[in-house]
C-alpha cells in the first residue's frame, strides 16, 4: 500500500541515500548540472537534510510502499514581497522500481496540504527541459508555468 508521512531524524539514512539518487537522476537530465549548482543540496548531505527535516518553515516527506521508505519530497515556505508565503517544492523524487504506482501523488498531496495548512497562496516546482514526465505529474495537481528561465553558458568552450 502506498502512503507517504512526515520524516523524521530517523529517516536520515533513506533520506541520504535518495537525495543521492535524485541527484544524479537530475544532474543527467539537460540543465541537470546547473540545477544542481543552484538549487541542489549543499554539502554536508545529511547534516543539510537533517537541517530540512528539523526546520519549521520546510516539511519534508518520506513516499512509502507497504512501510518501505521509496521516495521523498520537501517543500518550503518563501516569503513574498507583500509578506505572504509562497510554497516551493525544492525536491520530490521517488525511486524508478517504485513510479507509476502512487508514491509520488501521495508525497505531493502531503506537501499540498501541509502548504495549505501553512497559509501559502500558491505552490510552486521545478521541471527541467525536457523532462515531460515531471511536468506532466506536476500538471495533475494543476501546476502549470508561470515563468520560463532561460540561461546562457559563458564558460569558454573546451579545446
Amino acid at each position: 500500500m502506498e502512503s507517504a508521512r512526515e520524516a523524521t531524524v530517523d529517516d536520515l539514512d533513506d533520506l541520504e541515500w535518495l537525495a543521492t539518487e535524485g541527484d544524479g537522476h537530475m544532474r543527467a537530465l539537460r540543465g541537470g548540472v546547473l540545477w544542481s549548482l543552484t538549487l541542489g543540496h549543499r554539502p554536508p548531505l545529511r547534516a543539510s537534510l537533517e537541517a530540512r527535516v528539523r526546520d519549521p518553515d520546510q516539511h519534508t516527506v518520506v513516499g512509502c510502499i507497504d512501510g518501505s521508505v521509496v521516495g521523498y519530497g520537501n517543500v518550503r515556505i518563501e516569503p513574498l514581497a507583500d509578506g505572504r508565503p509562497l510554497a516551493v517544492v525544492t525536491e520530490l523524487f521517488v525511486t524508478e522500481a517504485a513510479r507509476s504506482v502512487g508514491v509520488g501523488e501521495a508525497v505531493m498531496d502531503e506537501l499540498l496540504e501541509w502548504s495549505r495548512d501553512h497559509g501559502c497562496v500558491g505552490i510552486d516546482a521545478v521541471a527541467l527541459p525536457g523532462d515531460r514526465d515531471t511536468k506532466n505529474f506536476f500538471e495533475t495537481f494543476g501546476l502549470t508555468a508561470r515563468a520560463i528561465l532561460v540561461h546562457r553558458d559563458l564558460s569558454p568552450p573546451d579545446t
